[in-house]
């Protein structure tokens, strides 16, 4: 029983030989993972087939349209990512160890190891004009998607503003004045969009992205000339669930001001970098 007739012919069925993938990978991400890692990924041994784009969220397929690889570094975790070669090109950026950790406890996908975008806007950031003391003073409000665990954390809760307290940042209980200048962080500004949140870098090094815009933001004129008028951003920030998506200023102003009468706000004035 069991046994092949004189003469048969076993056919084996091959196993399918990974599909090449068309990835776009830069310099700066091969010296970072190295020739081997990155072969592998072009061979399509580690590329995910389907991927959501880290910049526009929709899907996309490298196997059929030119794929970007983004990796997103923090001070102690490496994440690599996906967009459409259109959306973004293959680079290197630089977050902060909360940014990254908070996204990858949102990624939708883990392929082979190679993680897939996440379900990102980890931080979301609302831009306005703010009335201080009969004055318009440009501003960013930032709110996580999501509470902002500490690197390392094991508990329940929310370490976001303890940690930006830490980096400086001043606890409102009203908006009554312009909060002091935060110095070593300043918002990117280029050609009129909103590009990045800049914080220090480590050991006295060049600046990097606290947030940095998925695609530049288009900024209202007002906003702009405000901006350049005062060479500074105000940024509030507040936990998940504080401010909301607000339609208009006034909502955006009411809602700043219950989250300070509930001590969920913080604040800061940052320098303005370009125009």
């Amino acid at each position: 029983m069991g046994r092949e007739p004189p003469g048969a012919v076993t056919h084996r069925i091959p196993r399918e030989p990974p599909v090449p993938r068309m990835l776009d990978v830069s310099d700066a991400v091969r010296a970072e993972i190295g020739d081997e890692e990155a072969d592998r990924l072009l061979a399509g041994e580690n590329a995910p087939g389907s991927y959501d784009c880290t910049s526009c969220r929709t899907p996309g397929d490298s196997e059929q349209e030119r794929t970007s690889t983004v990796l997103f570094i923090g001070e102690e975790t490496a994440v690599l990512a996906f967009a459409h070669a259109t959306c973004l090109p293959s680079q290197v950026v630089q977050v902060t160890e909360e940014q990254l950790q908070g996204a990858v406890r949102s990624f939708t996908a883990d392929t082979g190891g190679v993680r897939n975008a996440p379900e990102q806007a980890v931080l979301g950031i609302t831009s306005g004009l703010v009335l201080i003391a009969g004055e318009l003073h440009p501003a960013l409000v930032v709110e996580p998607t999501a509470p902002i665990m500490r690197p390392g954390g094991t508990g329940v809760g929310d370490d976001f503003l303890p940690l930006l307290i830490e980096q400086g940042f001043m606890p409102l209980t009203e908006i009554a004045s312009v909060p002091p200048v935060l110095h070593g962080w300043s918002v990117l500004l280029a050609m009129g969009q909103l590009h990045a949140v800049l914080q220090p870098g480590g050991a006295g090094g060049q600046p990097v992205a606290w947030w940095q815009a998925h695609q530049p933001l288009q900024v209202t004129e007002g906003w702009r000339a405000a901006a350049n008028k005062h060479q500074q951003v105000l940024m509030f920030a507040a936990p998940v669930g504080s401010i909301g998506r607000q339609p208009r200023e006034d909502l955006l102003r009411d809602a700043l001001d219950k989250a300070a009468a509930n001590g969920k706000l913080v604040a800061a004035a940052l320098p303005l970098a370009g125009t």
